[in-house]
């Protein structure tokens, strides 16, 4: 293709991806080097029937020029990355300086408040990916194989937990895993204690929101591998049969490697979608035993006093970053694949 026509034909998607993406993220990036604004403060008297009393408050003009004329804030640099909501710099050198073994060393970096929303994040990531991508895919082979006048209820079921709106979902599961809701009592009277509560528990709630998540998430990779089984060629299919190869050999050897480039697509989506979990974390309520890199986001924007911008944006830089690389190995494998076939 000649590089003119080659360039006509890019150029829009070319400039909607500068527009909408590149632009953002690095306004974001610039922005996370700035802070707030220190208050200015004044000092006032104020006198009554027994003396007067001095009194400090914030100086409004002053600080709405000192907004004017600096707009992004005070200069910070890489301060906000380094500092203890964040990678806690000087807070781990200290942690590992004077702690005596490695499980301290772990609990103590577990409690500073990035980490503990990575954890997480990593967590649920690692755990709801590969359980999504096996469940859809369980599903789509049977749903391929009943019979064709039950397809269509049996599909229309089977993605309704992806049409729910997610925090609509969260807030479903939330009622019902309550102490009055047909899980939560349910549980109760399994184990015969009035007690049990899956909110209570930091453990629990984990296992909730691991469990909302291949819920809501399943029906994708259900759609996607669905579609390819209509793709698997029936010569292959019959060819195997002929030569006596089972059901489950016929999935392993046949329909599981031609399926292999739609795990490798859903993987690269689930990734980036889990990676970035916030809506079950609201739903649950679930912020004081599972926390998540995007709800630390939401959490600097939404302060009671002012936004803390630069915080947000230092959080969304170093999310961006996770998401690389947690995407590089899959990335890597499709073109090492990609040379091997040209």
């Amino acid at each position: 293709m000649p590089h003119k026509t080659f360039l006509a034909f890019i150029w829009p998607s070319l400039f909607a991806m500068i527009l909408f993406i590149a632009i953002p993220i690095f306004s974001v990036g610039y922005q996370s080097l700035f802070i707030n604004h220190e208050q200015i403060m004044i000092e006032g008297e104020t006198c009554g029937p027994f003396g007067c009393t001095t009194e400090l408050s914030v100086d409004v003009e002053a600080m709405a020029e000192l907004r004017e004329t600096q707009p992004q804030g005070r200069f910070n640099g890489l301060g906000t990355y380094t500092n203890s909501t964040h990678l806690a710099v000087d807070e781990i050198t200290e942690i590992v300086a004077t702690s005596e073994n490695f499980g301290e060393i772990r609990s103590r970096v577990m409690n500073l408040p990035f980490y503990k929303a990575l954890a997480f994040t990593l967590a649920y990531t690692f755990i709801v990916t590969p359980l999504v991508i096996v469940l859809g895919f369980i599903i789509a082979v049977v749903v391929n194989s009943i019979p064709k006048m039950l397809k269509g209820p049996v599909i229309f079921f089977s993605l309704l937990p992806m049409i729910v709106t997610p925090l609509v979902g969260s807030l479903v599961l939330f009622w019902m895993i309550d102490s009055r809701g047909i899980i939560g009592a349910f549980l109760q009277y399994l184990f015969a204690d009035p007690s049990l509560s899956l909110k209570a528990s930091p453990t629990l709630t984990w296992v909730t929101l691991f469990v909302y998540g291949v819920w809501h998430s399943a029906p994708f990779a259900f759609v996607v591998f669905y579609a390819g089984l209509q793709t698997v060629p029936q010569d292959t299919l019959e060819s195997a049969m002929v030569d006596g190869a089972s059901r489950w050999e016929r999935v392993r050897f046949v329909i599981i490697p031609y399926l292999m480039p739609l795990v490798t697509f859903i993987a690269l989506m689930q990734l980036m979608d889990n990676f970035r979990v916030f809506e079950p974390i609201i739903g649950f309520s679930a912020a004081a035993s599972a926390t998540s890199l995007s709800y630390l986001i939401y959490n600097d924007l939404r302060a009671a006093e002012s936004p803390l911008f630069g915080s947000a944006a230092a959080t969304s830089m170093l999310t961006i970053v996770g998401v690389i690389i947690l995407l590089l190995p899959v990335l890597r494998r499709n073109w090492r694949e990609f040379n091997r076939k040209s």
